[in-house]
């Protein structure tokens, strides 16, 4: 019965979309509006790290303990992860997974499941050292998901089928060392031999992936670190994936109990960029933040942090660059925030939106001030995709220290954040700006 199930979830994982949305694949046909939708719970306490959406539900991982619904004067204890109804935002009353550190990354999952990453060793009595598989249905561990990261934190994760990208700090998934960077069995968590691509030559004490997102057969990683697979790549690179192919699972084992996987070729992409390679301020050796794809995977667009260095640096900036080319690739187009750092980024072809706790956009000549050119965005703004330039969008929030997630689904955009105010409205770190309703729609 075991082999017989997991084998259904690995044919799942490897024909199915994983949910409604994922990072850098959402196409809207406008600008979102700047009136947030009335629904979303409130987080109460603590930051928003990460959003993910698994079907109709959104899950969200921070460092908090308390959530409310709109509307409800009643408190949930939630311990650093929740899910509520993107529809009528109502919490999960059975999800309520108690992790012991916080959550910094999620992916969806297939059949209502969630991939959650962060520093933690614990989901209540279960052992789930840095990344977790849970049910949304009553947030228990699916225990066939044994990966166990050691060394360091999960900050970042993508699914392409059964593969699992997962990035951080880390220097172990199980027995095998992976620093940093690692490709998991999505299923049994089990790290892929094969695939042995790591960043290194850090400028920092340790090697770190910030950010990293997928699509279209390319996976891109920035971060603190030099070299990719041995290959100079300054802070940023693309690894050319593929999907991976199934094994039937008497092939894999001879109990037929663990399906495995055909081999499934990896490569850093001949794409590289020296922009990144000046500094920023000291305390930021590595300021990469925020990376996500176009929804046709034509561009990227990446963000970062650093303090103010001027027109000619890109610290405090969010940058496009075409996908398409090879060699040495300079960026498409600049904004700069003028001293301000960003830390997200979501793409959706009709607009670029960053976030962060930045005050200005437009702002190449300013130093921790409005220069020539400025245009007020207080810790959220949209960029055009083709000019670079700062859309008119400009709904505001309180700035704290700023977006640490956006998802980009066909209704809108979901916001992940440490403040309370957003569009003028209280809604306390997480949000949402729905698309416009159409005529005829």
């Amino acid at each position: 019965m075991f082999a017989r199930a997991t084998y259904a979830l690995v044919a799942a994982l490897t024909l199915l979309p994983a949910g409604v949305a994922v990072a850098g694949t959402t196409k809207h046909g406008g600008v979102v509006s700047v009136d947030p939708v009335d629904t979303t719970p409130h987080v109460l306490d603590g930051i928003v790290n990460a959003i993910a959406l698994v079907g109709g539900t959104v899950v969200v991982g921070g460092s908090f303990g308390e959530v409310r619904e709109a509307g409800s004067a009643t408190v949930l204890a939630r311990s650093n992860l929740f899910a509520y109804d993107l529809a009528t935002g109502r919490v999960l009353p059975g999800f309520a997974p108690r992790l012991d550190r916080p959550v910094q990354a999620l992916a969806a999952g297939v059949r209502g499941t969630v991939y959650a990453g962060g520093r933690f060793t614990k989901t209540g009595g279960a052992q789930t050292r840095g990344l977790v598989l849970l049910r949304l249905s009553d947030g228990s561990p699916v225990s066939h998901f044994g990966a166990q990261v050691r060394g360091g934190a999960v900050t970042g994760l993508a699914r392409l089928g059964r593969h699992l990208y997962a990035g951080g700090d880390f220097t172990h998934v199980g027995p095998l060392a992976r620093t940093a960077l690692a490709r998991l069995d999505a299923v049994t968590g089990a790290a892929d031999p094969s695939f042995t691509i790591e960043p290194g030559a850090p400028r920092g004490g340790r090697t770190r992936i910030h950010a990293m997102a997928l699509s279209h057969g390319r996976l891109a990683v920035a971060g603190d670190f030099t070299t990719l697979g041995g290959l100079s790549r300054a802070q940023l690179g693309l690894i050319s994936v593929t999907p991976p192919g199934l094994v039937a699972p008497n092939a894999a084992s001879p109990d037929g109990s663990s399906p495995g996987l055909a081999p499934s070729p990896a490569a850093v992409a001949p794409w590289r960029t020296d922009a990144y390679r000046g500094r920023c301020m000291a305390d930021f050796p590595g300021y990469l933040r925020g990376v996500d794809f176009a929804p046709d995977g034509s561009y990227l667009v990446v963000v970062t942090t650093g303090g103010p260095g001027g027109p000619d640096r890109m610290c405090d900036t969010a940058a496009r660059f075409e996908t398409g080319a090879r060699g040495a690739v300079k960026p498409t187009w600049v904004n700069h925030t003028g001293g301000d750092s960003l830390y997200s980024v979501a793409a959706t072809g009709a607009a670029v939106y960053v976030g962060g706790h930045q005050r200005w956009l437009n702002n190449p000549d300013g130093r921790d001030s409005a220069g020539p050119g400025a245009v007020a965005r207080p810790g959220i703004g949209a960029i055009h995709p083709r000019t670079g330039r700062a859309l008119a969008w400009n709904p505001t929030r309180d700035r704290g220290i700023g977006v640490k997630a956006f998802l980009a689904h066909p209704g809108g955009l979901l916001v992940g954040s440490d403040t309370t105010r957003l569009g003028h409205e209280y809604h306390a770190r997480v949000g949402m700006f729905p698309l416009p309703i159409t005529p005829g729609s």
